[in-house]
């Protein structure tokens, strides 16, 4: 007898403790905040040019200086207040997909959730009808598989057909759970495009501001630094979407390659009930009760 006791399995359990993502994304976005409320955003001074006297001659005119080159942080964080508080909403989302990367690649592999010989070694208790120590074996190696097979041998008093029910319920709750973790990264890489996008936006906005407010005065080479500024947040919104979405394509496939495995395996290694409920003949059914012969009539 297999007592119910699946709940002992932590579902979809690993060797690998992972960490929980909404913990993750608060301290992300708390440490980027931090930072926010730490940066000055120090205006540049123009020094005042002494006036021409007119005892003094006037000085000709020096060669224009040539404009020092931006380090690439330096174009990260030109955006101004509005432009800062987009790159660190950036910032926040690649940290996210980077730990869901990491995440998902410690916990979709072969030896975490379908462990080697699991399937065999239940597969031959279930055989010689020690259920019992099948079960105890699953709980000692928790896995997708081991979770799936302690489902079925938790119904196999009710016979097979119970069995492969609670081991398809089993399957799908942990599709579900796996499936759930790997939708972040869809997630993310649709936001960072949108917030890239409103960067973009944000940043022409204030560059033809400068224009109307400078009554066109401003020339085509400051116009151009606006825009390029501004253009920053759409290019580091598609650097982050890219790649998540690629890893995204990439973990779902194997996430379904794992989820029909260990479903094969499971069924493969609790066979031996479907035999067993097989030859269980049922008793014959009890003879009719003898009809009366049309001879014997009662007597008025």
């Amino acid at each position: 007898m297999v007592s119910d006791d699946r709940e002992q399995v932590p579902r979809c359990a690993t060797r690998y403790q992972e960490v929980r993502l909404d913990r993750f994304i608060v301290l992300v976005f708390g440490v980027l905040l931090t930072f926010l409320l730490t940066v000055k955003v120090d205006a540049q001074e123009v020094a005042p040019t002494p006036p021409v006297t007119a005892t003094q001659p006037a000085a000709a005119p020096e060669a224009p200086a040539e404009k020092p080159s931006k380090s690439f942080f330096q174009i990260l964080f030109s955006g101004g207040p509005v432009g800062v508080i987009i790159m660190l909403v950036l910032i926040g989302l690649s940290l996210t997909a980077a730990y869901l990367v990491f995440d998902n690649l410690m916990i979709l592999r072969r030896s975490e959730l379908i462990p080697d010989g699991l399937g065999e070694e239940t597969r031959a208790l279930v055989g010689s009808g020690r259920l019992s120590e099948a079960a105890e074996l699953c709980r000692k190696r928790p896995s997708l598989l081991a979770f799936v097979m302690l489902y079925g041998l938790a119904e196999a008093e009710g016979g097979y057909s119970e069995v492969e029910k609670a081991m398809e319920d089993a399957t799908a709750e942990q599709s579900a759970r796996l499936f759930r973790k790997v939708e972040y990264l869809s997630v993310v890489g649709n936001i960072a495009p949108m917030v890239g996008l409103l960067g973009t936006v944000t940043g022409m906005l204030l560059a033809f501001k400068e224009v109307a407010d400078s009554e066109g005065n401003a020339g085509a080479a400051q116009l151009a630094d606006g825009i390029y500024q501004a253009l920053v947040t759409t290019v580091v919104g598609l650097i982050i979407a890219i790649p998540s979405l690629g890893a995204f394509a990439i973990f779902r496939n194997r996430v379904d390659q794992f989820i029909a495995e260990a479903a094969y395996a499971a069924q493969h290694a609790v066979s031996p009930l479907k035999r067993r409920s097989a030859s269980v003949v049922p008793p014959p059914p009890p003879p009719p009760p003898p009809a009366n012969s049309p001879g014997k009539t009662a007597r008025s």
